[in-house]
């Protein structure tokens, strides 16, 4: 059978959630995190090769939580689970003094580059995405693509929002045909009455949005060329970009394929969504979180005891 990987980005340092490890904060009826509804959905949608990319302070708390019980229903499954380790100092270069965080969601999929050997593709930890997203993903890495073709699950802006603060979104402009002309990093989105607005600039809240799921094609048992062009793009990065902000710099991946689209360099290809996104962007999103993770349950779009359909 031909593989298909979920790359997870578990990686991430959480500043703004207040203290403790968001990636791990129970939400759902038996303690499930919400990476385990996507773990669910993606293996309900046909993906078949699960990769976590954490760092390796929180490994042994990351295997407890959820690695280990994500293992035990993927060996029923015969789907391999795989980690790799996030880490400052790979990098093509010198770590600048005094830096601790890493180096954003392009460093953390290069973490990957050995493991990933057939079309993947990659999402946040702690976002919700919904069924439809990895349905519609996995459908597209079925078919014969470029190597400069990719796909990216676009969600509505107003179903991606935090009532609790502010939040960062992709922004995309595309045409007719649904494919990405830009993608702009907007940070600072705040619900603000019944308008969406940055920085006090008013959003249109029916545009589209990426919210860091995207998919890059790949013959089976061959590395994708996109991980090629992040490798180049990364020593490019560490020589141009981080010297002027050498303890913040990020590489991210909807500013690198924002920046492709631009000199014609890539295709993007928008998957539409209309599920909702939700996540834990602050501590006080959690509660909820698990509102809505019970309501899906009530609805039956989920099991009580989650992987239950896939197992049994």
């Amino acid at each position: 059978m031909n593989k298909t990987a979920l790359v997870i980005m578990a990686a991430g340092i959480g500043s703004r959630y207040g203290g403790g490890i968001k990636q791990l904060e129970p939400v759902g009826c038996n303690n499930e995190i919400i990476m385990d509804f996507s773990i669910h959905d993606a293996i309900q949608a046909g993906f078949n090769h699960i990769i976590f990319i954490i760092r390796k302070e929180i490994e042994e708390d990351f295997r407890e939580r959820i690695g280990n019980h994500v293992s035990m229903v993927c060996s029923k499954l015969n789907i391999p689970v795989e980690y790799c380790f996030q880490d400052v100092h790979d990098i093509p270069g010198t770590l600048p003094e005094g830096r601790t965080k890493p180096w954003g969601t392009c460093q953390a999929v290069l973490a990957a580059r050995n493991l990933i050997r057939s079309p993947f593709a990659v999402i946040n930890a702690d976002d919700y995405y919904g069924k439809e997203a990895f349905r519609t993903v996995y459908s597209w890495l079925q078919q014969k693509h470029g190597d400069n073709e990719y796909c990216m699950a676009g969600f509505i802006l107003k179903n991606t929002l935090s009532e609790n603060g502010s939040v960062t979104r992709g922004i995309c402009a595309v045409d007719a045909a649904h494919h990405v002309l830009d993608v702009t990093e907007t940070r600072n989105i705040v619900i603000n009455g019944d308008k969406v607005e940055s920085d006090g600039v008013q959003l249109n809240p029916e545009c589209h949005v990426s919210m860091n799921m995207w998919g890059f094609p790949a013959e089976n048992g061959q590395a994708p060329a996109f991980l090629q062009v992040l490798s180049e793009r990364m020593v490019q990065f560490m020589e141009h970009t981080v010297p002027a902000d050498p303890m913040k710099s990020e590489f991210l991946l909807p500013v690198l394929i924002g920046e492709m689209l631009q000199c014609g360099e890539a295709s993007v290809q928008l998957l539409e969504t209309r599920d909702k996104w939700f996540g834990v962007t602050y501590k006080e999103d959690t509660d909820q979180v698990r509102q809505n993770i019970r309501q899906m349950i009530a609805d039956g779009i989920y099991k009580e005891t989650l992987y239950d359909d896939l197992t049994k």
